[in-house]
């Protein structure tokens, strides 16, 4: 009996990987199926390319990369639409995620020097006849495993970071978004063509495994902690450092003094767009007794009235089918253990959508709680006051990203969650601050993109001291004396001793 395909299931046929729109089944495009040869090949290929690439310094690189970025401007709308034909995203939210992918490719490019570039560190008293200079080198070879939520800002995060601190980039993009990851890797090829610095290799996911295996100098991934746990396994075999972005469950904190209009238009946002397919989404809320209902009215209001569909719609189609099967089972158990949808529900899910979905009164156990839904779902608990709302916020083994509103305490209360990242009376701005660093703790990971800590994930530390004086205090040579150990023990208490 031959299978069905499910649109947007990816496909191999004849060596090929087949991408398919979710919601029409309509292709998207058909990419060659890369074997353990051609990706070992791709990153010997890539090694030298990369060293071409470092020798450009980073004026060359930075003049490249700026230019990639205004083609990358120029063909937004050619782009947006790319991604709604493959991924079914919306083509306004494909808009704004690569207007910050764009911001993240210009910084990047105008930073690198700054804050890479070699530059001199202070010596101390005790080594003061030497001089230290610090530098970050590229690594040489990155591998970047995307994913197909965020299908150019996300891979871009770490490709661009890599590329303008020198290192050569072959990006593996998820299975679902091939042909958006190799639009990026071609696009680049036209302002920089004289060598394969970034280049793709495609296929499932025992390709993204070859990946780790085949010699890269270092793996940047992104997608479920699940596939992450494997990831590094598979890089522990060779030693081969690794950035782990895994899943997330964010919690948004409401305050007794917040805004709740600007609190439930964010909260809509956060939990909603992207049909909820965010890493840094806001799957549950947490608001103070004393402006729960009023809170949770203004969140329905505003829910009920986003639109589900293929086309001009607020909420496009799930990109991967087999996430509905988890986004159902998490709204069922939800519903009944006792919790209560306020709008949508189990019949919400109506492949390949999913209708917005309000819970209220949903126990803390329930997987619509503590496990990643990857949908446009959210939980509303009420809480007796801030400190029980960071309590409970804490309470999962993710921490990603989380929001807070509020006025007099919204700060201190953002410092407590355990997180990479907080914002403050708004939802998922950090990801397109392209100044901080991104990254999550516990499940959700570890290592940082975006911003200077970003820039220093994909160099090398590099000290460098160099004697310009004779040892007023030798020591480090067997041609010291006891005299010049009475010395340096008199200096030691003399300098620490009090």
């Amino acid at each position: 009996m031959t299978a069905v395909h499910v649109p947007g299931t990816p496909l191999i046929e004849g060596h090929k990987l087949v991408s398919t729109s979710p919601a029409t089944g309509v292709e998207a495009g058909r990419l060659p199926v890369a074997t353990d040869a051609d990706i070992r090949q791709a990153v010997e290929r890539a090694r030298p390319a990369g060293e071409w690439w470092a020798g450009l310094g980073f004026t060359g690189r930075r003049r490249r990369l700026l230019r990639w970025r205004a083609l990358l401007a120029q063909r937004v709308e050619q782009l947006a639409e790319l991604m709604h034909a493959e991924g079914g995203k919306p083509v306004a939210d494909g808009i704004v995620e690569i207007a910050s992918a764009i911001e993240h490719v210009d910084w990047a490019a105008r930073n690198a020097r700054r804050v890479l570039g070699p530059r001199r560190v202070r010596s101390r008293l005790v080594l003061a006849e030497f001089s230290a200079h610090l530098e970050y080198q590229p690594h040489g070879v990155v591998g970047v495993i995307g994913p197909w939520n965020y299908p150019v800002l996300t891979p871009l995060g770490s490709a661009a970071y890599a590329l303008a601190a020198g290192n050569a980039v072959v990006l593996k993009p998820s299975e679902y978004t091939p042909v958006v990851g190799q639009w990026l890797v071609d696009t680049f090829a036209e302002v920089v063509p004289e060598q394969p610095v970034f280049t793709a290799v495609h296929g499932l996911g025992d390709v993204g495994a070859a990946l780790c295996r085949s010699g890269v100098d270092k793996v940047a991934f992104t997608g479920s902690t699940a596939t992450a746990r494997k990831v590094m396994a598979a890089c522990a075999e060779t030693l081969t450092p690794v950035l782990i972005e895994g899943g997330g469950k964010d919690a948004m904190i409401i305050d007794s003094d917040a805004d709740l209009d600007a609190a439930a238009e964010a909260c809509v946002w956060g939990a909603m767009t992207n049909a909820g397919q965010t890493c840094i989404g806001i799957e549950r809320v947490y608001a103070v007794d004393t402006i729960f209902d009023a809170f949770v009215d203004k969140v329905v209001a505003r829910a009920g009235r986003l639109t589900v569909g293929p086309e001009g719609a607020d909420i496009g189609p799930i990109t991967m089918p087999g996430q509905i099967d988890v986004i159902r089972r998490h709204i069922e158990a939800a519903v009944s253990s006792g919790g209560r949808a306020l709008v949508g529900g189990p019949d919400a899910v109506q492949p390949p959508y999913v209708h917005p979905t309000v819970l209220v009164d949903v126990p803390e156990e329930s997987a619509a709680v503590r496990e990643e839904t990857f949908g446009p779902t959210v939980t509303i608990s009420r809480v007796r006051d801030a400190d029980e709302a960071v309590a409970r916020a804490n309470a999962v083994s993710y921490g990603l990203g989380g929001s807070v509103f509020g006025r007099q305490r919204a700060v201190r209360i953002a410092r407590r969650l355990r997180s990479g990242m907080t914002s403050v009376n708004s939802t998922l701005t950090f990801a397109g601050m392209s100044t901080l660093p991104f990254g999550g703790v516990g499940d959700s990971g570890f290592g940082r993109i975006h911003g200077e800590d970003g820039l220093r994930e994909f160099g090398r530390a590099k000290a460098i001291t160099k004697r310009r004086a004779r040892s007023l205090l030798p020591s480090m040579t067997f041609d010291r004396t006891p005299s010049d150990v009475a010395r340096l023990v008199k200096a030691i208490k003399v300098m620490y001793g009090r």
